[in-house]
């Protein structure tokens, strides 16, 4: 029987251990160095504890990572340094360069790679959240997750087909909520953000109050989507295509920083103000 892991379980990981214990008889993570909050996830959707990176790396035949796009690499290299030979999938918002890389650091240490790119909300229903795979073992992985609601594609068997995917896609999802931000902040500071609102509604009904709501609900993640535009901007920029908005786009992520798992939304005039504020580096 597999014996998967996950690598952490956050909001979107503990869905996507969750979709997997619908088929398999335990699903693991690893309790080293992870927060109360991370712990109670774990325990209340019934996940095995394994306490060293180490022992975890030993047991698991397969293990997924999703984790923020700045520590992938660095979650590689500790999974490399503990000893793991199964199937490793990045599972996070990286560039298509930056998976082949640590593709290739995992390959040459003999663990297998398989690419991965998650696309949709927490896997708590069905048809909402999709994990694309790339790699020549992506077929194993995406049959740990075939009785739950996580819905899983295999693109094919090379590595960064997958990533590319979804960064293409949160180029377009998160790339329109960052350019929305910003337009109304300048509309706000410029005392025209209740006219520009008024014109949007007469061409499309409702559009001003769902994209409120969607900038205000998306600040609560920000802190992470920040790494995704750069990823994105050097994705682009490899490829010689136009990639300076995208850097725009990390700055308004990273200037909400301070909402990072807020109870409740910040109201959308202070969010403004916080995009508009310069912030140190």
């Amino acid at each position: 029987m597999t014996r998967l892991g996950i690598l952490h379980p956050g909001e979107m990981g503990i869905s996507i251990a969750a979709s997997a214990l619908h088929g398999l008889p335990a699903v693991y993570w690893c309790s080293e160095g992870r927060s109360s909050a991370t712990r109670q996830r774990a325990e209340k959707y019934g996940l095995t504890e394994i306490s060293s990176l180490q022992d975890f790396c030993l047991h698991c035949d397969i293990i997924v990572a999703v984790c923020p796009p700045h520590s992938a690499k660095e979650q590689s290299i500790a999974v490399i340094n503990a000893g793991f030979r199964g199937i490793y999938v990045d599972a996070n918002a990286i560039a298509p360069a930056t998976v082949r890389e640590i593709a290739a650091s995992m390959q040459h240490k003999g663990i297998s790679f398989v690419d991965g790119g998650i696309i949709g909300l927490p896997a708590w229903q069905p048809a909402s959240t999709w994990l694309y795979l790339s790699g020549t073992d992506a077929e194993q992985v995406a049959e740990c997750f075939s009785s739950g609601p996580l819905e899983t594609e295999v693109l094919g068997e090379e590595i960064g087909q997958a990533s590319a995917l979804k960064l293409c896609y949160a180029a377009w999802n998160k790339g329109k909520t960052a350019l929305l931000t910003t337009i109304l902040a300048a509309a706000d500071s410029q005392g025209v953000k209740a006219a520009l609102e008024k014109q949007w509604d007469m061409q499309e009904p409702g559009f001003s109050e769902a994209t409120a709501k969607r900038i205000c609900t998306v600040a609560r993640k920000a802190w992470r989507f920040g790494g995704e535009m750069e990823e994105i901007e050097g994705m682009l920029a490899a490829e010689n295509a136009p990639s300076a908005f995208f850097a725009g786009a990390a700055q308004v992520y990273s200037r909400q920083s301070d909402y990072k798992d807020v109870p409740d939304p910040p109201d959308l005039t202070t969010l403004l103000q916080a995009v508009r504020q310069a912030r140190d580096s």
